[in-house]
């Protein structure tokens, strides 16, 4: 029986990673806003950490800051291009040590949100996927602020946004696609979610 779940384990995270690979190639996974590139690669990372527990979720979450590393080093947008040109590792953190943070909180959170609601399963699912997007954004942002904030190129960008100090910047950079990325992370993995876990007899 411990076999056969973990064949199944393992089945349903090389399905999420396929996917989270599929979405990186394609327009699906990365939208470009502006000097930054809006994410939805959160959808499986939250999916698999609700679903699968703390280690997948810090699995996806390596996967996903892998790619968004590969994107820096590929300069595919002027900020990772700016901010690996000055700095590999300080990049490599921003990129991918925070995403392996927000998989794994966000299963953390969520387990933690199913104990303290236990008969409200499709609020925590929902509620979990809200989590794993506001996460991403807030991990995200941390590290590049307290890694990058002085890098000629941030400060141009500060600058031309008007930002007078780090929060006002963060505010005004992420602003309305952060949101947008929330919205669309809490509705499409939070729906998935609560079929998913009810199909593996999770609730």
């Amino acid at each position: 029986m411990k076999k056969r779940t973990n064949v199944r384990w393992l089945t349903q995270l090389a399905l999420l990673v396929a996917i989270l690979l599929v979405m990186n190639y394609t327009p699906l996974g990365y939208l470009q806003v502006g000097p930054l590139s809006a994410s939805l690669l959160t959808l499986p990372v939250a999916i698999g950490a609700m679903t699968m527990g703390p280690m997948a979720g810090t699995i996806l979450g390596a996967v996903f800051g892998l790619t968004s590393f590969l994107q820096a080093m590929e300069g595919k947008s002027a900020l990772s291009a700016a901010m690996f040109g000055a700095s590999p590792v300080a990049t490599f953190v921003v990129c991918v040590v925070s995403r392996v943070l927000m998989g794994l909180c966000t299963a953390l959170l969520f387990k933690a949100l199913c104990k303290l609601l236990p008969k409200q399963e499709k609020f925590c699912c929902f509620a979990g996927a809200l989590l794993a997007a506001v996460l991403n954004t807030v991990f995200f942002m941390g590290t590049l602020v307290l890694l990058f904030y002085n890098l000629p190129y941030v400060q141009d960008l500060a600058q031309n946004m008007g930002a007078t100090n780090v929060l006002m910047f963060v505010v005004l950079f992420v602003g309305v696609q952060a949101i947008g990325e929330w919205i669309i992370c809490c509705l499409v993995a939070g729906a998935v979610t609560v079929p998913v876990r009810k199909f593996l007899k999770l609730n």
